[in-house]
């Protein structure tokens, strides 16, 4: 029966009255119904995440490798060519305050600058920002092949810092973009074993670049920061290609500064992607924050706990990563700069192993972090222990083995728990501002142990830096502490509801707001017709 004007009219109220849903539309998807997608099978989930795993990860350890070794090959510097003379040192003039200084301007970088560039990637394209960072510290990297005083060492550190700023914490940022946190643990853990095995690397190749040393008038350290530089830029210009954007791809216009970042295809197929909105629908729209979002992230009782746990354990971890080769010569004097340089590797491939071991478990038991943090760090006590009283050179030299083993875990951990914490209280500004601040005053302790400890404290170089390495001990043990105390806080002050819990509760507010409208619908049906 063709209906009237009139009971056209009333059709159309009906039609409002239901509220039907529109189509949700991203760039790739335009014409995807989203709106009647109920809750993903794991399964299938889990191989979308691994289809991920395979775009992202390895984007992630590559620029994580290079730019790791542009940090940390100055530590080998400071004793590569000693038989020579062209030690970073001697070469520069270097006084052991130059040297303490300039490490250390490295992590005033981290402290000032992770919140506000961390902040700038939710505003931008943050595959983009993360391009510029990593080229931006290979330009650095490879300026510092042109050193010749001290003051271009401690100029040229800070700059560093400053460029490497947010690149930590943006990369934990960034995943959480794409994986809920509790996925996350495992992958920071993957990509974070770009550091140890760079640094291990870097320990190897540095005896190679010493044979380097002089030719077309660069110093051995001068052609490893070079080279290191050089494919550091070349991995940062790839990475507008190689990384995907933030999962919605649908941002906007191309006007203005985005006309230069190259378009990307989908990462994620028709159904592929219709499961991966339903499970990260938080990520998929762009909130914007306030001066009070930040608030309220800065005011968590939650955030501080966590810093102080990132103190303890980054600090003993870049203490060991820039003073490695120091320690191990005070160890036994006799070993060459060589032999120091291959002697470094070992360290960090136990530093691997731990991350293999402890992360995935990690992930596995998330309501345990505590444990998982702390055990770790109790093996870095014993290590510590080890090398500082065992009677041995290589017993000695064992116990930094066992140091790094407990380390490696730690890191990933600590930023994994930050993520999870913030980002169902407070959202994606959560994430991006607890993870930086986590990075950043955490790296008070980066900042502490490169300044006030080994070359910092020329007192200590008679005791063998026993007492710098007691130092290290109690900053790890405040790591323990704190973390029982953040445990003790969200046991406390209680925890978002699971995932679970969030699509039980969704589906009924869904159903009811369905049966009211439904209601709506027959009430003005017997009053129109």
């Amino acid at each position: 029966m063709e209906l009237s004007d009139s009971d056209r009219e009333k059709s159309l109220q009906l039609t409002h009255i239901r509220g039907e849903p529109e189509n949700i539309a991203f760039a790739g998807h335009e014409d995807m119904g989203l709106d009647d997608i109920t809750q993903p099978d794991p399964a299938r989930l889990s191989k979308i995440y691994r289809k991920l795993d395979f775009r992202i990860i390895p984007a992630l350890w590559c620029l994580y490798f290079l730019t790791s070794g542009i940090r940390s090959n100055v530590g080998l510097a400071l004793t590569m060519n000693a038989s020579e003379h062209d030690t970073l040192i001697e070469y520069l003039g270097l006084t052991s305050h130059d040297t303490s200084l300039g490490l250390a301007l490295y992590y005033v970088g981290y402290v000032v600058f992770d919140v506000p560039f961390n902040l700038i990637m939710t505003r931008i394209a943050p595959h983009a920002w993360i391009s510029r960072v990593v080229a931006t510290i290979g330009i650095v990297g490879a300026c510092m092949a042109a050193m010749k005083a001290a003051w271009s060492f401690i100029f040229l550190r800070l700059l560093l810092g400053i460029m490497t700023a947010g690149l930590w914490p943006g990369m934990a940022y960034y995943l959480t973009l794409w994986y809920p946190p509790h996925r996350c643990a495992q992958r920071i853990g993957f990509y974070f074993t770009a550091a140890q095995i760079s640094a291990a690397v870097v320990g190897l190749v540095s005896a190679g670049f010493q044979y380097m040393n002089m030719d077309k008038g660069l110093t051995g350290f001068a052609w490893m920061f070079l080279i290191y530089g050089l494919a550091t830029i070349v991995v940062g210009i790839a990475l507008l290609w190689w990384l995907p954007d933030r999962p919605n791809l649908g941002q906007g216009p191309r006007v203005g500064l985005r006309r230069l970042i190259p378009e990307q295809r989908p990462v994620l197929d028709e159904e592929d992607f219709k499961l991966h909105f339903a499970d990260m629908k938080a990520t998929y729209v762009a909130h914007a924050w306030t001066r009070k979002d930040l608030v309220k992230v800065l005011l968590d009782v939650r955030l501080y706990p966590l810093v102080l746990m990132y103190f303890g354990v980054v600090g003993t971890g870049i203490g060991l990563q820039n003073f490695a080769t120091v320690i191990i010569k005070s160890i036994n004097s006799s070993w060459s700069s060589v032999d120091l340089s291959l002697l470094t590797a070992p360290i960090w491939i136990c530093d691997l192993i731990g991350i293999l071991i402890v992360t995935p478990l990690s992930d596995r038991f998330h309501n345990h972090r505590a444990i998982f943090f702390s055990g770790p760090s109790l093996i870095i006590i014993a290590g510590l222990i080890v090398t500082t009283y065992a009677p041995t050179h290589w017993s000695r030299y064992a116990g930094l083995l066992i140091t790094g083993l407990g380390l490696g875990p730690t890191v990933p951990i600590c930023m994994t728990w930050t993520a999870e914490i913030f980002q169902p209280r407070h959202g994606e500004v959560g994430t991006a501002v607890a993870t930086a601040v986590v990075s950043g005053l955490g790296n008070l302790g980066s900042v502490a142990t490169t300044y006030a400890l080994y070359s910092g404290w020329p007192a200590d170089v008679k005791r063998g830096y026993r007492n710098s390495n007691m130092v290290m001990l109690a900053m790890v043990g405040n790591s323990i502490l704190f973390a029982a105390v953040c445990s003790l806080l969200r046991r406390a002050l209680g925890d978002p509801m699971t995932r679970e819990q969030q699509w039980a509760q969704q589906h009924s507010v869904q159903h009811n707001r369905e049966q009211e409208e439904e209601n709506a619908v027959q009430q003005a049906e017997e009053m129109y017709f």
